[in-house]
């Protein structure tokens, strides 16, 4: 590895008389792919937010909660003290009414011990069919944030590689244009003039 002394800011840009055109060639390519970088994690995580924001909004809008009956007796026992049941929560088959009225069937998540024709609160969407309930404004807000951020950092880390190995490429190429000049002139260095 060569070795780099101090780091000066800006250094590719100040005026130096040993400084070749493949160093601007470089140091373009790099800022390039910085704001490359910046922009396209910045447009693609606000995009990616304002989309999952946008569709659990609609799911807040078009997700109702509908009156089941339990069909068949849920799994577990109620508590035996004065006829209440535990918070545990099993899978129990249930039956409810679509909007449009047509009568449907499944799973829902009820009370151990529930008895058959027990009311349980589902949600549907507009066909009737079951759908989890639907994330507050400010669950949706926080998971359209989460989606955002981590959909920003992976589209910047496509450029970000690419300029990454263009700049590998770059510095490899400075490296045999020294080594091709190093070997023009390095014999010269032991002549001695009489």
């Amino acid at each position: 590895m060569a070795f780099r002394g101090p780091k000066v800011w800006l250094w590719r840009w100040r005026r130096n008389p040993l400084k070749r055109q493949a160093d601007m060639v470089e140091a373009w390519v790099l800022l390039g792919a910085w704001v490359i970088t910046l922009l396209v994690g910045v447009c693609a995580g606000l995009a990616v937010n304002r989309s999952v924001e946008h569709g659990l909004a609609r799911e807040r809008v078009e997700w109702r909660p509908a009156a089941a009956r339990l069909t068949e007796q849920a799994a577990g026992q109620a508590l035996a003290n004065s006829g209440a049941v535990s918070g545990e929560r099993v899978w129990g088959k249930v039956r409810w009414t679509a909007p449009d009225g047509s009568v449907h069937t499944g799973q829902a998540r009820v009370r151990t011990g529930s008895a058959v024709g027990t009311t349980v609160t589902v949600w549907t969407d507009r066909k009737g069919r079951l759908v989890t309930r639907p994330a507050t404004a400010s669950q949706a807000r926080s998971q359209a944030a989460m989606t955002g951020a981590l959909m920003g950092v992976g589209a910047a880390a496509v450029p970000f590689v690419c300029g990454r190995f263009l700049h590998g490429r770059l510095e490899r190429r400075r490296m045999e244009m020294w080594d091709a000049e190093w070997a023009l002139l390095g014999p010269l260095w032991g002549r001695t003039t009489g």
